[in-house]
C-alpha cells in the first residue's frame, strides 16, 4: 500500500507543480490578467488532476501486478496531490500583484520540487544534488518555454 501512496503522491505533486507553473507563466506572459491566471489554475487543478489520476489508474492496472485496492490508492493519491499542488499556486496570486506572484510561484514550485526530489534521492540512496538539479533543470525549461510561448501568443493573436 505504501508503494501505491508514494507513486500517487510523487507523480501527482510533481505533475501539479510543473503543469501549473507552465500554465501560470504562459498565461501571465500572454494576458497579464489575474483573473485569467486564476481561472486557468483552478481549471487545470480539477481537470488535470482527474486526467492524471485516470492515467495512473490505467498504468497501474496495465502492469497487472497490483491489487484493485493498490490501484485505487494510487489513483486517489494522484488526484489529491495534484489538486492540492495546483491550488497552492492561487495563494500568491490572490495576495500579491501578478508579476510578484509569478516570481513567488516559481520559487514555491522549485522549493517544493526540491524537497520531493531530495526525499526520492535519499530513499534511492543516490546523490540528492544530482536528482534535484535534474528535476529543476527540466522544470526551468518548462518555465522558460511556456513564458516564451505566452509572449509569442500575445504578439501573434
Amino acid at each position: 500500500m505504501k508503494h501505491s501512496m508514494e507513486v500517487g503522491f510523487n507523480f501527482g505533486a510533481t505533475s501539479g507543480i510543473i503543469t501549473t507553473l507552465g500554465l501560470l507563466v504562459g498565461l501571465n506572459a500572454s494576458t497579464h490578467s489575474k483573473s485569467v491566471v486564476i481561472g486557468g489554475i483552478l481549471t487545470i487543478a480539477l481537470a488535470d488532476a482527474f486526467s492524471d489520476a485516470l492515467g495512473i489508474h490505467m498504468s497501474e492496472e496495465a502492469e497487472n501486478i497490483h491489487t484493485s485496492k493498490q490501484v485505487w490508492v494510487a489513483t486517489l493519491f494522484t488526484f489529491i496531490s495534484k489538486f492540492i499542488a495546483a491550488i497552492t499556486f492561487v495563494v500568491p496570486i490572490l495576495f500579491l500583484d501578478l508579476s510578484k506572484a509569478v516570481w513567488v510561484s516559481v520559487f514555491w514550485g522549485f522549493s517544493v520540487l526540491s524537497v520531493i526530489s531530495y526525499g526520492m534521492a535519499r530513499k534511492r540512496e543516490v546523490n540528492p544534488l544530482k536528482v534535484i538539479s535534474e528535476h529543476l533543470l527540466i522544470t526551468g525549461l518548462v518555465v522558460i518555454l511556456t513564458h516564451n510561448l505566452g509572449i509569442w501568443i500575445s504578439v501573434r493573436f
